[in-house]
């Protein structure tokens, strides 16, 4: 990188000026200054291309192992499954057991029976309670009033002069 200190700069400065003149050398410097930012935006953008390229490139690497890991699991679990259904199938002699009726099919008929009327029973509660803009008409207080507000909203007609005078 080239090292540019004050002085040196100065006399870059002080040539150009002899130069180029002292009117044209303002046109020079914003020419040169767009220049150089179109530049620099121009380097960024290439390093935020490359940098994207990086990490796409490393999220491929990690999809790969994820897929790669799923499909060793998936198979694992499948040998599982078969010498479990083997072992399953040797044990009964052959027979199946997954179509079976299982031993308790009349607690299970009796517990959904039991979850159906507790499902109707909320339901009908549910349709039968008081709507919410009932609840709020039905006399409960929905703005608070400080005791004085009270005892002034509800003081008797004939005593709303004051009966304090100055002498």
């Amino acid at each position: 990188m080239i090292d540019l200190g004050l002085t040196k700069i100065a006399l870059i400065g002080a040539v150009a000026l002899v130069v180029i003149g002292p009117e044209k050398l303002p046109k020079l410097a914003r020419m040169a200054g767009s220049l150089f930012g179109r530049a620099q935006r121009y380097i960024n953008d290439v390093k935020a291309e490359v940098s994207r390229e990086i990490e796409l490139d490393e999220l491929r690497k990690m999809q790969q192992d994820v897929k790669d890991a799923a499909s060793s699991v998936e198979q694992t679990i499948s040998s599982d499954l078969t010498s479990v259904g083997d072992m399953n199938t040797d044990w009964d002699g052959g027979r199946d057991l997954s179509l079976d009726v299982p031993l308790d099919s009349t607690a299970t008929t009796e517990k959904i029976a039991l979850k159906a009327r507790d499902f109707r029973k909320k339901k009908i509660l549910r349709q039968a309670a008081v709507p919410g803009w009932y609840k709020q008409q039905s006399g409960r207080r929905s703005r608070v009033l400080s005791g004085a507000a009270r005892v002034a909203r509800f003081r008797p007609p004939g005593s709303r002069s004051s009966n304090f005078s100055f002498h």
